[in-house]
């Protein structure tokens, strides 16, 4: 942020009226005429490309970005998108520069619905993918920013379910050492301009009135000019769905003080807002002050764009046919980087498909579809998988290998299907009807099972899929599956007679033959009321695929998700199990043609059972407008496979905590924690050269801040090898949980074929660091730590130790000082809740009816007489049974030794007291470890010992 960006805001700001400040609080801000302002709105939405503005380049989804591993050219990536967002703004001026990505939620749990949009499962590769991204939104111009980038969404946001209710428990380990990071980079670098928070609660609190914007968000660097905008409704959630105010005045007022800049409230009408905020103001919940702090920080962000100057500097955007070409080039470069090897049997090898494969069958129906997501722009010149194979290659089929099929209504005895052409009007706008005894190709459907119970039907005439409108008649009337609420599905419940009837996913109501008209409408009711249907098969799409994978050489089986459907904001998966229906479809081209390929194409990862030992798998997530191109330069040879897995692929369900389970410690989740097995590591990803590591030394002194290790590689293949050298750390005997591998440095490398290097990992010392609960700060802890150096997580062949100096700067707890509760190193049973509506956090069972109890270790060790506890409240009635606080201290073989106990009664609260037992002190002076245990509904904010 320059000088003159602050100037010009605050000059502005002296000028505007109060209520003139108040209206610009609002997501629609309107213009002030005397002061030559014109209207503001905050908000584009640019995930992987300009969305919802019609036409634009769509690259691939951040997921996909994130697997190349390539800061530049996710900048190169980013200023593209900020460049068209530019040319939006001058052919459209209230489209805002002001955009709303990325999404750097870390990706802890794969069945999140939102999987897509985020970049990794480790926050510091989120952060660098994220700075990167912002970087090239941001420009290069130094005076003016081209766009300003908003990160979304702070904090603890990894579930769709319930999402406005649900509480993200964040110790405060995990909150520094897991869900900070990926906003702190991008911030203090300079290069992202806003934040947008979450709808979730985290740590009882709703997100937009939590305490960690000023806490934490708001003393980074660069942080205090930073924009806080809402999500969009959530500050009447915050009164209505979580009903954690009584009106809208004392929400906003609160969250205003929180430290949100910006309401995305009621749509355009910014008249709700405006009058909560007025409201706020007359009844002393709000000053002037607080207004004035949110409306300069919002000129800011204006400022930065050159609105309020004559200095455009990056703004120039005229894109000529090169321009152009450019971008389409930059998307296919990013489509091939994207896509990551998993398996390649050798002996010999399916891929590459090099200059003469044969014959090529590519078979399922996301093999000749390029699909978007609900952030994408409108795709334009895309091209498919199959496409872009048939321009390879001569001689290549494509077999969607779907049924077709028709249904014929039981109660009238006639198929549906399309109006003919002579019986459409305008007012009927091609209801689907059924009046045929005699069934044609109007009355053929392909029929698509998307996994979940949800199937599509598709008109075998038009291409179109059958949709739900408004007034609840069906028509054939849709381009692609999509949209906020998806009205292009349906579920088949079948009865014991081999008739169906069909259920409307979105609206659940069920499928008739309107009387007289003969028009296929949506009624609701039960399942009794719905008319039958009985599906006669046209074409079989299990034989069409057999035939097709056995007349071939090859066979390139397409399987994945459509980003609308099974997982997807508002929803989130239900299994990692590709969907039984894409299961069968592989396992029929396999036994057909034993040289079959498995390309994934998705939005998150798969568990692919006994498909993962098909001889060649690759994935890619939905790669936009390019991906067809993309993905053929790899299969082809064209170019090296470079992606790598941005996140772990768990083999099985059980391998998983609890979506709503946010403590990656205690419940040994993501690669940092996880004892499973995965299917595929972060960081895999193999490439067509034949990469070993021999060797690993530390080249720098590990008492400096940056640690360098040698690695020796060597490619004892007969192609150039892109190689990711990855270096993970591990501390077995750290004195706190240190995860079992962390990401801490990584590095591409290129080896000729026989080429021997040697490539230098630089490993910032302050990564090793894991958050002290006693110091209450990162800490690199002295003591041993091992180098792990490899092409993923899980394969690390060789490795270093290195050992970090003891500067005697160890911190201990000190009786007399007040511990709060949150500051436990391990727990079970524990909640973390509001100590006070607005501030400050304590402890609580989450179930009262259970044992809980946390764990507070590094204590000094001197005798003592007490344990003091500052109680918030306790609570016996209700069937909470009685309520105690008792205190140990760790014994040997695991045990635990009681210090004291002391009961509560019924609405207790304040301080208490608990005496020591002094035959257990040589037991607490050994170990400086005190375990409180909490028995009932109780509450507690702090502890201390004397």
């Amino acid at each position: 942020m320059t000088k003159s960006h602050v100037q010009a805001a605050q000059h502005l700001l002296r000028l505007l009226t109060l209520e003139q400040k108040i209206a610009m609080l609002h997501q629609h801000a309107p213009a002030v005429p005397e002061l030559a302002l014109a209207p503001f709105r905050t908000g584009t939405e640019a995930a992987h490309g300009v969305a919802w503005l019609g036409p634009a380049t769509v690259f691939p989804q951040p997921v996909g970005l994130a697997a190349t591993w390539d800061e530049d050219l996710i900048t190169r990536v980013g200023e593209a998108i900020g460049r068209e967002v530019k040319a939006k703004k001058e052919m459209d001026p209230s489209v805002s520069l002001n955009v709303w990505a990325p999404v750097v939620n870390p990706l802890r749990h794969p069945l999140w619905g939102r999987n897509e949009e985020g970049f990794s499962e480790d926050p510091h590769l989120t952060a660098r993918a994220a700075s990167a991204f912002c970087a090239g939104l941001k420009g290069a111009d130094a005076g003016t920013w081209l766009t300003v980038p908003t990160l979304k969404h702070f904090l603890g946001y990894n579930n769709e379910h319930d999402r406005s209710l649900t509480s993200s428990n964040l110790s405060d380990r995990v909150l520094h050492e897991y869900e900070l990071p990926a906003y702190r980079q991008p911030i203090e670098d300079g290069v992202a301009g806003a934040v947008m928070l979450s709808y979730n609660l985290v740590n009882g609190r709703p997100a937009h009135v939590s305490d960690l914007v000023n806490k934490h968000l708001r003393t980074w660097t660069n942080g205090g000019s930073v924009v806080v905008v809402s999500d969009a409704g959530a500050p009447s959630a915050l009164f209505r769905a979580e009903k954690y105010f009584p009106d809208g005045a004392s929400a906003y007022a609160a969250a205003l003080k929180a430290g949100v800049d910006n309401f995305t409230d009621d749509g355009d009408n910014p008249g709700p807002s405006v009058s909560y905020l007025e409201d706020a103001l007359e009844r002393g919940l709000l000053t002037v002050d607080d207004l004035d702090r949110s409306v300069l920080r919002l000129l800011t962000l204006r400022a930065r764009t050159g609105e309020f100057g004559d200095h455009h500097g990056s703004s120039s955007t005229s894109a000529g046919e090169s321009d152009a070409a450019a971008t389409v080039a930059l998307a296919r470069e990013a489509a091939r980087k994207s896509v990551v090897l998993l398996r390649n049997q050798p002996d010999p090898h399916l891929l590459p498909l090099g200059n003469n494969p044969g014959s090529i069958a590519v078979i399922g129906t996301l093999g000749q579809r390029v699909l978007s997501d609900w952030y994408s722009g409108t795709l334009q010149n895309e091209c498919g998988i199959a496409e872009a194979l048939s321009r390879r290659y001569q001689d290549v089929i494509a077999e969607d290998g779907l049924d077709v099929i028709t249904l014929r209504s039981v109660r009238t005895g006639t198929y549906l299907g399309l109006p003919s052409p002579s019986e459409t009007t305008d007012d009927d706008g091609g209801v689907l009807v059924a009046d045929t005894t005699s069934p044609a190709v109007g009355e053929h459907f392909t029929l698509k099972d998307w996994g979940s119970g949800e199937f599509s039907l598709q008109s075998s005439l038009t291409g179109r899929f059958v949709a739900a409108g408004t007034d609840n008649y069906l028509r054939a009337s849709a381009d692609r599956i999509g949209g906020w609420v998806v009205q292009e599905t349906f579920r088949l419940v079948h009865s014991h007679d081999g008739t169906v009837a069909i259920q409307h996913v979105a609206s659940s109501q069920w499928v008739r033959v309107e009387s007289g008209t003969g028009s296929l409408v949506l009624a609701s009711g039960v399942e009794a009321a719905a008319d039958r249907f009985v599906i006669r098969t046209i074409k079989s799409g299990h034989h069409a695929a057999h035939a097709a994978a056995a007349s071939s050489d090859v066979a390139v089986v397409v399987v994945g998700n459509d980003p609308h459907l099974g997982g997807r904001e508002t929803q989130d998966r239900e299994s990692l199990d590709l969907p039984q229906s894409e299961q069968e479809l592989v396992r029929i081209v396999q036994d057909a043609n034993p040289k079959t390929i498995l390309l994934v194409v998705s939005s998150y990862p798969y568990a692919l059972g006994d498909l993962a030992d098909l001889p060649a798998i690759a994935w890619t997530s939905h790669g936009g407008q390019e991906l067809g191109p993309g993905v053929v330069d790899v299969l082809s040879g064209d170019a090296e496979p470079t992606g790598r897995l941005p996140q772990t692929w768990f083999a099985r369900d059980r391998d998983l905590p609890d979506i709503l389970d946010y403590d990656i410690i205690g419940s040994e989740s993501t690669y940092l924690y996880t004892r499973a097995e995965p299917l595929y590591p972060l960081g895999h990803g193999l490439s067509y050269g034949d990469v070993q590591y021999t060797n690993a030394v530390v080249s720098s002194d590990p008492a400096s801040k940056t640690i360098g290790v040698d690695v020796t590689l060597t490619n004892q293949g007969d192609r150039v090898a892109h190689e990711l050298v990855q270096a993970y750390a591990s501390a077995p005997t750290h004195q706190d949980h240190f995860p079992r591998r962390l990401l801490v440095a990584h590095r591409r490398v290129e080896l000729a074929p026989g080429a021997r290097i040697t490539a230098t990992l630089r490993i910032p010392v302050e990564r090793l660091a894991t958050f002290s609960t006693v110091a209450e700060a990162m800490v690199v802890e002295p003591g041993e730590y091992r180098i792990l150096v490899g092409s993923s997580a899980q394969r690390l062949p060789v490795s270093v130790a290195i050992q970090v100096p003891d500067r005697g700067q160890r911190s201990r707890r000190i009786a007399g000082t007040w511990v709060p509760a949150r500051l436990y190193d391990t727990k079970s049973n524990i909640d973390l809740v509001p100590s006070q509506p607005l501030s400050g956090t304590a402890i609580t069972p989450a179930d009262p009816f259970e044992p809980a109890w946390a764990v507070y270790r590094k204590w000094d060790g001197l005798p003592i007489t007490a344990v003091n506890c500052e109680v918030l409240s306790a609570r016996t009635g209700k069937g909470f049974g009685d309520c105690s606080i008792s205190v140990q201290t760790s014994g040997p073989a695991d045990t635990w030794l009681d210090l004291g106990q002391c009961q509560l009664k019924e609405g207790y609260s304040g301080e208490v007291g608990i005496d020591v037992d002094p035959s257990v002190l040589p037991a607490w002076t050994a170990s400086g470890t005190l375990r409180l245990v909490l028995k009932g509904a109780i509450t507690v904010q702090q502890l201390q010992v004397t």
